[in-house]
């Protein structure tokens, strides 16, 4: 059997994803998660041998999530199943050890045989994603990704400064390199450019 857990924050989107995956014989659903920290709890709790998550989710993203996974060393292989047709998402996913990345609009049979192919050790790719991501490089540093996401959020400097642990001047400065480093005006053009990109 394998053993999946599954985090989408949609209860509705949830719902009918755990229904597929209880009509393949060869899947056990163990848990069911609706934010970033419950399935972090359950991948800790279960050790399944896939997590399947979603991008945007509540209090950690799935790509927070795959590099906890990686950095803690587990042995779980974690699949993102999104509606994000981003590049640099993709990008972004794979440096994080991510060994699925399918689109949701994809046929149900076909995230199917993406389990299957990832629990024996391949990965499952979106092929026309995969052409389109090696296009666009992504130009932002981890903090200066971080200090953007706040910004853009409407977090101020001094609550970003205590959040991330660094001074306003620091954070200043990382809106500063990330605003030319996209060739935005300030730093909502910024946000809206790097989030277009998948960069966020």
């Amino acid at each position: 059997m394998i053993r999946l857990v599954l985090a989408e924050d949609q209860a509705m989107v949830r719902g009918a994803l755990a229904a597929l995956l209880r009509l393949e014989s060869d899947f056990d659903l163990v848990a069911e998660a609706g934010d970033g920290e419950a399935a972090w709890d359950a991948v800790r709790q279960q050790q399944p041998d896939l997590l399947i998550t979603d991008i945007e989710m509540p209090r950690l993203t799935g790509l927070e999530l795959a590099i906890r996974i990686k950095e803690a060393e587990l042995t779980t292989r974690v699949v993102i199943l999104t509606t994000f047709a981003r590049s640099g998402y993709l990008r972004r996913a794979l440096d994080a050890g991510v060994r699925g990345y399918l689109l949701k609009d994809a046929p149900s049979e076909q995230l199917a045989a993406a389990l299957r192919q990832v629990h024996a050790g391949g990965r499952a790719i979106d092929p026309q994603l995969a052409v389109a991501a090696w296009g666009d490089d992504d130009p932002l540093s981890e903090r200066e990704r971080q200090v953007l996401r706040l910004a853009g959020e409407g977090v101020k400097s001094a609550d970003i400064g205590e959040r991330l642990h660094l001074s306003q001047g620091t954070v200043r400065n990382y809106l500063s390199e990330a605003i030319g480093k996209l060739g935005a005006e300030n730093r909502i053009e910024a946000y809206r450019l790097a989030r277009a990109k998948g960069w966020l």
